[in-house]
């Protein structure tokens, strides 16, 4: 008994079939290839922008809490100028 799925066939050995037959089995494999191909390209590209993103806001969130600290440092400059000249 043989199981319930598809055979594969090689189209130039299959004797039954005509050239159009061929023709179409052989377009309907590079069609399926080409989904096939795009379906991974498509996960790459997805893993690819989620990297590029995280990237991006971990250099923007650096940037904002670097400046926050440059500030809190002119802050303390300003407060030992005032000490330094009311002294």
């Amino acid at each position: 008994a043989e199981a319930a799925v598809a055979r594969r066939i090689d189209p130039a050995r299959e004797p039954g079939l005509s050239p159009e037959q061929r023709r179409l089995m052989a377009q309907v494999e590079l069609a399926q290839r080409h989904r096939v191909l795009q379906r991974r390209l498509r996960g790459r590209n997805t893993l690819l922008a989620l990297g590029i993103g995280a990237v991006t806001l971990g250099i923007y969130g650096y940037t904002f809490y670097s400046v926050s600290q440059e500030r809190f440092l002119d802050e303390l400059d300003q407060e030992a100028d005032a000490a330094r000249a009311r002294a």
